[in-house]
């Protein structure tokens, strides 16, 4: 019974869980905390959402850290500090605590987040990762529910407050990133990981597949919501419902979309989640009906769970080297779009809401045209459509 618990994907499911409970907690506060504690405006809120990006565009540094620790140690070096600067957050209700608390918590979800990839990827048979990689989704949705539980549970039910709030989302974290370090044993790939940065010439369309993600993504948690606030005006509890929603569909479907990304291949899969990518965005900037804009809200979400296609397109592709090294680098690449698009998309969205979901379509449409270019089985010499591309390091 022991050696079951301590297979590696039993560790990396634990770890999957123990994130959202921080970060669901964090996340479900932050505004509220903000201003009420801190009395922030819309500048500094600006500033720390600002803040908490940079860490995820500097993602790359986890690779370099590998010279003094070990992926697994790695790992869970960061999932402590994510633990610990969501615990500490109730205890700095100022604007420079608050921005210090949130790059903590932010360098650990993100270097985290670089060293999970790079860990499931080389743990998980080629076979099995895209059911292995949605049930980790699954948990991960399952582990989000449970932080908004958590916070409606102690603020309107027990009367606790925010600080005490914090405390107990980041210290169960903790606690199971501590049980996790004692209870599991040395986990590694079959092959050592490369210690430096490296781009290679041969995944290009990966690396751009990960940027047209980046831009997606920001659309989506950015002004997605924002949508249904502002034309809609949604209240805050009723956008938590949907957030719930979302959640439980996902606990559902990530594992069948994993099992079905495992039979339909990686191309036919992200050319499913392009089109309907292009199609949610289309309708986003002609809705006019609350319920259609959640349910395309929801379709959106679930779209989200096909991306488990990018990283298993990596794997057949990369060499196992440099999966660790190609998780630091991709994860800088997607939040490049980060740092650009919020502001740019901001002030269109004042000349016209519609022209962000329609600009939106047409980064879906450069997407598909990426899709298709992945091979149908996909793997070294065959990482593009009808290209051999020769093993080549940019530096």
């Amino acid at each position: 019974m022991l050696n079951y618990i301590r297979r590696p994907e039993m560790f990396l499911f634990l770890l999957a869980g123990a994130m959202p409970l921080s970060m669901g907690v964090w996340m479900a506060l932050l505004n509220n905390f903000a201003i009420e504690k801190a009395a922030f405006t819309g500048v500094e809120i600006g500033i720390l959402q600002s803040l908490r990006e940079i860490p995820g565009f500097l993602s790359f540094g986890a690779v370099l850290l590998l010279v003094l620790m070990r992926e697994q140690t790695l790992a869970l070096v960061s999932m402590l500090l994510l633990g610990l600067g969501t615990a500490l957050t109730g205890f700095f209700p100022n604007e420079v605590g608050l921005y210090c608390t949130t790059v903590l918590m932010s360098m650990g979800f993100h270097y985290y987040e670089t060293m999970n990839q790079s860990l499931s990827l080389q743990l998980f048979s080629k076979e099995e990762a895209p059911h292995r990689l949605g049930q980790m989704v699954a948990i991960g949705s399952f582990a989000s529910l449970v932080a908004f539980a958590l916070v409606w549970l102690a603020l309107d039910i027990s009367g606790l407050s925010m600080q005490s709030v914090y405390l107990l989302g980041g210290g169960v974290t903790v606690s199971i990133t501590l049980f996790c370090w004692l209870a599991f044993p040395r986990m590694e790939g079959k092959v050592e990981q490369h210690k430096k940065l490296l781009l290679r010439k041969r995944y290009w369309l990966y690396y751009a597949l990960v940027f047209m993600g980046g831009a997606r993504r920001q659309i989506f948690m950015v002004f997605a919501s924002f949508l249904m606030v502002e034309k809609f005006g949604f209240t805050a509890g009723e956008i938590s419902i949907m957030f719930l929603i979302n959640g439980a569909l996902n606990m559902f479907c990530a594992p069948r979309i994993g099992r079905l990304i495992g039979y339909w291949g990686e191309r036919k899969t992200l050319t499913i989640e392009y089109i309907g990518l292009i199609i949610v965005f289309t309708a986003y900037a002609i809705v006019s009906d609350p319920w259609i804009a959640v349910g395309l809200y929801i379709a959106d979400h679930l779209l989200f769970s096909m991306a488990i296609a990018q990283k298993t397109y990596l794997q057949k592709i990369a060499d196992p080297k440099d999966l660790a090294s190609t998780a630091g680098v991709s994860f800088t690449i997607n939040h490049i779009a980060a740092v650009v698009l919020p502001a740019a998309y901001g002030v269109l969205w004042i000349i016209s809401p519609a022209a962000v979901f329609l600009t939106g379509a047409a980064l879906g449409a450069v997407s598909l045209m990426l899709a298709r270019m992945v091979p149908e089985k996909p793997g070294p010499g065959e990482e593009v459509s009808g290209f051999l591309v020769k093993t080549a390091d940019v530096s």
